[in-house]
């Protein structure tokens, strides 16, 4: 199978309806924290902006200017994301980060939906951007922490 094939059937109908459905597309206008992440390789960018009660994110904002593998990725972090504590979103990203990089299982619930993307794991050149949803997100909980101290 040629790697132009293989490449068309990674990007399946399931990962185009994920990106063309992304949750909390619109910016919020007083986050407690935001960030913006960008992969080199291709240029996909992810701004996140977060509210957060008790420590959990209680409101959600992106901007993914991304391939549809980024956008998939940003689509089911957005979709699970509310309500979700630092921790969880950090191990979600280390275990799609796993995933990818190691053969590692697919990521534990709530960020189950990432299976999805198991077969991105053959294209090292597209992990960059599939992560970013996650690396803004935990950015931008740094990035609250920094304001809240200020």
């Amino acid at each position: 199978m040629s790697a132009d094939t293989d490449l068309i059937k990674l990007y399946s109908t399931r990962i185009l309806g994920l990106a063309a459905d992304i949750p909390h597309r619109q910016r919020l206008e007083a986050p407690d924290g935001t960030a913006k992440r960008r992969s080199p390789l291709c240029g996909s960018t992810v701004t996140v902006d977060l509210v957060l009660k008790d420590g959990r994110i209680s409101d959600y904002g992106q901007d993914v200017k991304a391939c549809a593998l980024g956008q998939a990725s940003a689509a089911v972090v957005g979709a699970n994301v509310i309500g979700q504590d630092e921790a969880t979103v950090q191990k979600g990203r280390d275990q799609l980060h796993a995933m990818l990089k190691d053969g590692g299982a697919v990521p534990e619930a709530p960020f189950d939906g990432l299976e999805v993307l198991a077969p991105a794991a053959e294209y090292k050149n597209r992990h960059a951007s599939i992560l970013l949803a996650f690396d803004a997100t935990l950015d931008a909980f740094a990035a609250a922490r920094t304001a809240q101290a200020r």
